[in-house]
């Protein structure tokens, strides 16, 4: 078997996460999701993986590379045009498109390949999916699961008879108009001959077109309805509750990293911690490596501090994720934010941008001017009081 990721896409709605990420490349528990994908794989002997990319693909190439540190190999398929300035514009071609691009030019999918999303955890039994398939004799396959009927309306809904053989689908319907709960996963096993059925030079999208396609020509298509994880970062809010649910242990295989100081509380290497003057942590949190925690600081969990970041003095984070390199400035109450450079997102999902604050909240940990323009800043204060006195 082989496999296929698809690492195209902009990652609109997790904004302003893929400002400088592309969505694969988005954190957990300090690595990036399509990490977790390639070790999975991996553990199921599927060591030949195609990636399409587009949106930031250096930054998927550069951490990947050929896959040698995963005991894989992986290719990977640009899909966008350089300009006449020669500037790189990305422009994928959609799910599909990707797929029968990458066959074109050297015929990668020349026996059963599995196709995952880019951009979710999953521990699926890779080797009993793909035993079904093959006793069902399907020439593809899409992984359901169920989900509660209320929020079938954020899900592609895959309709399917007693036997598993799909018959329809439904793109996001309302609860009042969905004929099924099972939700495509976006992991789908295809037999060589669907390839040919995807169109030759243009966008072609695997759900709302490749799909109905066979489901139309009555070929022998089903879908398999599995228990499994599947923590899918829809969203910037399900990106901050997959992030809280990692840290208090409820998603199974995921252990937070480096070691437990306290109860609830891990540290990685050549962290500081002072703990004078009332500083706490509450866990469960986890303290990157290169962090310093100032005295009087207080930390609830779950938290998540990035690596190389700095909590000042009297500041306090609460359920929050801090991006690596994030001062927090004395004083500040962060709460159920997500800190990334010059943004800020709260559990809703609105987005700040640091300069919508009233006063300075945090700022890089890296420039040390900005830590010096704040003491200077007390300093003024301080002499103006004295003034005053």
């Amino acid at each position: 078997m082989k496999a296929m990721i698809l690492a195209a896409g902009k990652g609109t709605r997790v904004r302003p996460l893929t400002y400088e990420l592309p969505k694969p490349m988005i954190p957990i528990l300090g690595k990036p999701v399509m990490a977790y994908l390639v070790e999975h794989l991996a553990r199921y002997g599927v060591t030949e993986i195609m990636v399409n990319v587009s949106y930031l693909h250096d930054k998927i190439e550069e951490y990947f590379g050929e896959g040698h540190q995963f005991g894989v190999q992986i290719g990977y398929s640009f899909e966008g045009y350089t300009n006449d300035d020669g500037e790189v514009v990305p422009e994928p071609i959609g799910s599909a498109g990707g797929i029968k691009k990458i066959q074109e030019f050297g015929g990668f999918f020349d026996e059963t390949t599995i196709v995952l999303c880019g951009d979710a955890v999953i521990d699926l039994d890779i080797k009993s999916a793909l035993f079904e398939h093959r006793r069902k004799g399907a020439l593809a396959t899409v992984i359901t699961r169920e989900v509660p009927w209320e929020k079938v309306s954020s899900y592609g809904v895959v309709v399917s008879d007693e036997d598993g053989r799909v018959t329809a689908f439904q793109e996001k319907p309302s609860r009042e108009q969905a004929r099924s709960n099972c939700a495509s996963t976006g992991i789908y096993i295809f037999e060589p001959e669907v390839i040919d059925l995807i169109p030759s030079g243009r966008p072609f999208d695997i759900g709302s077109e490749l799909f109905p396609l066979l489901a139309e020509r009555g070929l022998p298509f089903y879908s398999q309805t599995r228990k499994f994880d599947w923590i899918d970062i829809g969203s910037v809010k399900d990106y901050w509750e997959v992030l809280q649910a990692v840290l208090l242990g409820d998603v199974a295989n995921m252990k937070v990293p480096g070691v437990q100081v306290e109860e609830g509380v891990w540290v990685g290497l050549n962290t500081s911690i002072d703990w004078s003057e009332g500083t706490q942590i509450e866990g469960p949190v986890y303290i990157g490596s290169g962090v310093r925690i100032d005295p009087g600081a207080h930390i609830v969990g779950p938290s998540w501090i990035g690596h190389g970041s700095h909590i000042c003095s009297g500041a306090k984070v609460v359920r929050s994720v801090l991006f690596e390199y994030t001062r927090v400035l004395p004083d500040v109450t962060l709460e159920e934010l997500i800190v990334l450079k010059d943004y800020s997102v709260d559990r809703s999902g609105e987005m700040k941008h640091v300069s919508q604050y009233d006063s300075n909240e945090w700022a890089n940990a890296r420039d040390r001017r900005a830590q010096r323009r704040h003491l200077e800043s007390l300093g003024d204060l301080t002499q103006l009081e004295q003034k005053k006195a």
